[in-house]
Order: C-alpha cells, then structure tokens, then sequence
C-alpha cells in the first residue's frame, strides 16, 4: 500500500522520535531496527524506505534529542532575571533526570557508547556537546570570552560525567551525593545544594 508523502514524512519523525527515546534508554546496541520499528507502530520492512541503514538513524536520533531537551534547558536558562544555571542544574542534577534516561540528556545516556560508532554517529555526537557547551556558554557570568568557554566546557563534562556516575552506582544515598556535590561546585550556580 502507497502512503501519501506527508503520511511518510510523519512515519519518518515518528521513528526518530522513537529512535531517540530507546536509544537514550537501552544504547545503540541495545535495540534492533525491527523492535524499533515496532515501538514506532510500522513494519519492520518499512525501515530501508527511510534511512540507508541504522548508524544514519542513530545519528539523526542524536540530533533530533539534544534539540527537544535543547529547548529545555533554554527554557530553564531564560529566567526572569536573564541566565541561569541554578534551575538547569537543579532539573539536569536531579533523581528524575537520573531515573529516566529516555526523556533526558543523551549526551549522559550514550556518552560510554559514542566512540565506538561510525564517523556519522560520532559526528552528531559531537555537534551535540557543542550545542551544549554553547547554551552554558551564553549562561555562564563573565566578560571574557576564553573563561566563560572554558567554565562552559568544564561545566558540560562535570554535569555530563555527574549524571554518568549517579545512574551507575547502586547505592541512592551516593548517588545523590554525586548530583548534589556536582551541582554545588558549577560555575554560576548560587548555592549549594543539600
């Protein structure tokens, strides 16, 4: 049965919402094209008419999830005082944020997988930690361009690495822990958490 170009356009955006959710919850390795295409509510051979294999899907699932969770933390930047950081650390350190990977950050989701990928997945991967580092650049207080980057760099791979490690310990006390101490020592974040 032939389906309308718009009816196809929609099938696309539903895969590679789909893709960014189970990709951020189980890996790349974690899900196969036919559980995926199932999970979209399409066949399994349906998948070849949309992308040329699962390392293109993947990439586009990168993009497309540090673009939803990119308005996020605009949103959560755009305080009514200008920038800041206490409510993206606040929502992005936190036991929700850790408990569910599939709505979150996917550079904390797929971070220990992404050099293992292809050149294109790789790619998207690293479009998608500057967008990151540059939202925190455009937050973070200072004049000078070179510190502010730096702090932004630094304040990427702190909050990222945070969130790696809360989900990777079994004990909750130590995991909130790490959330807690990761958030109290950003640059531009007013307080310490408790």
């Amino acid at each position: 049965m032939r389906v309308s170009k718009e009816q196809a356009a929609a099938n696309r955006e539903r895969i590679v919402e789909e893709a960014a959710r189970l990709f951020r919850e189980r890996g790349f390795d974690g899900i196969g094209v036919a559980e995926l295409m199932n999970s979209a509510g399409l066949t399994h051979g349906g998948f070849y008419g949309h992308f040329d294999s699962k390392d293109q899907l993947m990439a586009e699932a990168c993009e497309h999830a540090i673009g939803i969770t990119g308005k996020r933390w605009r949103k959560l930047l755009a305080g009514d005082d200008g920038p800041s950081m206490d409510a993206l650390a606040s929502r992005y350190l936190s036991p929700r944020h850790r408990d569910h990977p599939g709505d979150g950050c996917v550079l904390a989701a797929l971070a220990g997988e992404a050099p293992r990928q292809s050149a294109p997945v790789r790619g998207a991967f690293t479009r998608s930690v500057r967008r990151f580092i540059d939202l925190l650049d455009g937050a973070l207080p200072g004049r000078r361009a070179a510190l502010r980057r730096r702090k932004a760099v630094a304040a990427t791979a702190a909050m990222v690495g945070g969130l790696i490690l809360a989900r990777a310990v079994d004990d909750d006390t130590l995991s909130r822990e790490i959330l807690d101490a990761v958030a109290a020592e950003l640059p531009g974040t007013s307080k310490p958490r408790s």
